[in-house]
Parts: structure tokens; sequence; C-alpha cells
């Protein structure tokens, strides 16, 4: 993304000029308080949101979104290219996004539609070894044993996981979720990360996951980029993001991104932050000195 803006209404930036570079088979947490910008963001990057035409027009790359070199948005327009990208990034909602009527295994196939006619997606005509694809997904992320359910039987861990075996048969190598596990309990919460890091370390698989609690990004990303009111307030490593630094960063926003102690059932362990450093990291890795301080 290259000085990235998005208004909703006129005069009201969503996004402020937002750069960032991800590289391919990194696991990256994208945390902020509510408003943030962290749904828009992911949004713009699946195409899924026009973003804004750049108003600089002596900078040709400004108001650029690119994945693998490939233009998927550019000066205020999704690309001509964007269709053919898409079948590349997997999206995973909040809201699982299935369909409830059909079952968990046709649902899973779903994510056959752009590499298939259209007559025959139309009419859900899938093939016996995209079906057995399917399975295999399924088994990965440990529910073939509902293939038959209906969607709305599931639970909301299951259904997440549905979605996330979605975009593996639809061959994604990048998988982008929008707050995933915001209304999951912690045990499935945790088996969803679980999942994509698991992918993440395994198939090689770019995975950038909007998160509203940063001990999951600590868990599980190695960095984390935070936004507070549509711009980049940190990118660097998740082990830095102490109490006292998203305080620092966030003020009295912080509360929402962290609780005082987290409590593993599955394992009987216990993680107080109380016991983690109070030391901030070094400014340098703040991008808007200006926002939270000077710079040291």
């Amino acid at each position: 993304m290259r000085e990235v803006s998005k208004s909703f209404q006129a005069g009201k930036k969503v996004l402020k000029k937002v750069s960032l570079s991800i590289a391919a088979g990194e696991m990256v947490a994208l945390i902020g308080a509510s408003g943030s910008g962290k749904s828009t963001l992911i949004r713009t990057i699946a195409g899924l949101v026009p973003i804004d035409a750049s108003s600089d027009r002596s900078n040709i790359s400004a108001g650029e979104i690119l994945i693998g070199g490939t233009p998927m948005q550019r000066q205020g327009r999704v690309t001509s290219e964007a269709n053919a990208l898409r079948s590349r990034v997997g999206v995973v909602f909040q809201q699982f996004n299935l369909v409830p009527r059909l079952s968990v295994l046709t649902n899973v196939c779903l994510g056959f539609l752009g590499q298939m006619p259209r007559w025959r997606g139309t009419i859900g005509r899938f093939t016996k070894a995209q079906k057995l694809q399917a399975m295999r997904a399924l088994t990965r992320v440990g529910i073939a044993e509902q293939a038959l359910k209906r969607g709305s039987q599931l639970s909301g861990g299951q259904q997440q996981r549905a979605a996330i075996a979605r975009s593996l048969v639809q061959g994604s190598e990048i998988v982008i979720a929008d707050e995933p596990i915001a209304s999951l309990d912690p045990s499935a919460a945790r088996r969803v990360m679980d999942i994509l890091a698991k992918l993440n370390r395994e198939d090689g698989i770019t995975v950038l996951v909007s998160l509203h609690q940063v001990e999951y990004a600590l868990n599980y990303c190695p960095r984390t980029i935070a936004l507070r009111d549509g711009e980049i307030v940190y990118d660097g490593p998740s082990s830095a993001l102490t109490p006292a630094f998203l305080g620092e960063l966030y003020g009295a926003e912080s509360e929402e991104l962290f609780l005082p102690r987290v409590v593993d059932t599955e394992v009987a362990s216990v993680v107080s932050w109380e016991e983690r450093s109070v030391q901030a990291p070094p400014r340098t890795k703040v991008r808007d000195a200006a926002m939270v301080g000077s710079a040291a």
C-alpha cells in the first residue's frame, strides 16, 4: 500500500495516507481500538472497497495497492486485474459468511467458483475431485465430521473454520482475516488462530489478521501493525507491545485491546499482564511521534 486514503463522507477520512508492505510468508496482526480503520484497511486490500484517488499527481505510485507486484487498486479505482488477484486472496470475515441452508461441504466447494464455468457454479455442480479436495480442507481445519450438516447447524468457531477451509480450496496464497475471532469464546478463538498459524507455517500462506485483543498478536504474530484514527502509529515486533506502551499509543482506548489476565483452560496456564515488562520499546518504532509523545 502506498499512501492510501479512504473517505466515506466528504472531508472525513477513515484511512489517511497509509503505507505498508508485507512480505510473502509473513503472519502479521493488525490492531486498533474500535473505529481505528482496521476493517476498512482489510477491505481495501481485498479490493472490496475502492480507495480515494490521490491528490498528489506528481507521485504516480501514491494511492496504490499492489499484490505480488500487480495492482489491485490504483488512483481510486479497482483495476481490471482485480478479479484474477481475488482468486489468490482469501478473505475471512467476522460474520462467517456461510450459506445457512447449504451443507458445510457445499459451502467449502463455493471456493471453487472462480475456477469453473459459471453455469456449473450456478447450479452447484461440483466434481468428485473438487468434493474430495474440499473434504481434505475440512480435515485440515478439524471439522470433516461436520461436512454433511447445514451451515446453520455449526457453532461459531466451526463456521469460521469452514470459512478458512473455503479459502484453502480457493487456492489462496494470502489470507486476510477481519476480526475472525471477535465473536468466539476463548477456546474456539484459540483453535481458529492455531489453524491460521499452521497454514502460515506449513504452507507459507501470508496471513494478515485484524485482532481486537493484543494477547493473540503476542502469541501468534511476530509483527504487529497498530492503527489509530486511520493512521499507522506502530509497525514492529509484537513482543514490544507491553501494556505501558499500548497506554502510550492509545491512552484510555488501550483498555479495549487487552485484558488484565488471560486464562488458558486447555493448558491450565495463566499469563499475567502485570508480569510483562513495563518498558516501552524504542521510540523509533512509533510512526507518529506527535501523536504519542516526542521521539527519543
